[in-house]
């Protein structure tokens, strides 16, 4: 997916509080918005690299929004909003061979009291329910989820099993918003509880899938499933 942004390169300098940065970009200071309120801890660290878009619109409360810090030698991409509309691409262009098959996708299609990331069918009336998580933490060249409990991830994980137990085609799916990935897993440290319910959804028939981004500064595709280990 090309990323159509104004981009600009910066070091970071700190993070007063979730929802905003402070970046230097040529010598001056500016505060950038962080499109992403998990932790991100192991990658914002003072004076790494990052990369913002740049929004001149008055109606904007900050006029930058950081999309990619720079972790050893790889970008990584911490926008949230971006999985989804990299798995939508994916599923419609076949690159996810277990949700091919599929030739009708909907976003944000409310189930119970939740709302799962995509809905995809076909003519002949199959559903399948697809949740999207992006993950952006990696520890010793694997990847994991979350960096900090999310109770509402385990909502979602909830929903997903009752849909499997209505007989519906269901699936998790995990982005990895980084290249340096060799495989997955729930962050049994951080949340043992999102972690456990993980397992619980496998076993219940749940689909739990893994796949690895290329990122560039200007590009971010999914392109390679990648092992998970519960």
């Amino acid at each position: 997916m090309k990323l159509n942004y104004n981009i600009r390169y910066g070091t970071f300098i700190g993070r007063p509080n979730r929802f905003i940065a402070h970046i230097d970009i040529d010598g001056q200071q500016v505060i950038s918005h962080v499109p992403n309120t998990g932790r991100l801890k192991e990658i914002l660290i003072p004076g790494a690299p990052v990369i913002v878009s740049y929004h001149p619109e008055e109606s904007r409360k900050t006029k930058y929004e950081l999309r990619m810090v720079k972790k050893k030698d790889s970008w990584v991409s911490i926008d949230s909003q971006l999985p989804n509309a990299l798995a939508y691409e994916a599923v419609a262009k076949g690159l996810i061979k277990e949700l091919s098959g599929f030739n009708h996708i909907k976003k944000e299609v409310t189930y119970q009291n939740s709302r799962f990331d995509l809905q995809l069918s076909d003519d002949n009336g199959q559903i399948c329910f697809v949740e999207v998580k992006g993950v952006t933490l990696e520890k010793d060249g694997w990847s994991y989820f979350p960096d900090a409990p999310t109770e509402r991830g385990r909502k979602h994980i909830d929903e997903l099993i009752h849909a499997a137990g209505c007989g519906y085609k269901v699936a998790l799916l995990f982005v990895i918003q980084f290249e340096q990935a060799a495989g997955f897993s729930p962050n049994h440290v951080t949340d043992p509880a999102f972690a456990n319910k993980v397992k619980e959804a496998k076993n219940a028939g749940v689909e739990i899938l893994a796949y690895r981004c290329t990122v560039k500064p200007d590009e971010v595709s999914i392109t390679k499933k990648i092992p998970v280990i519960l």
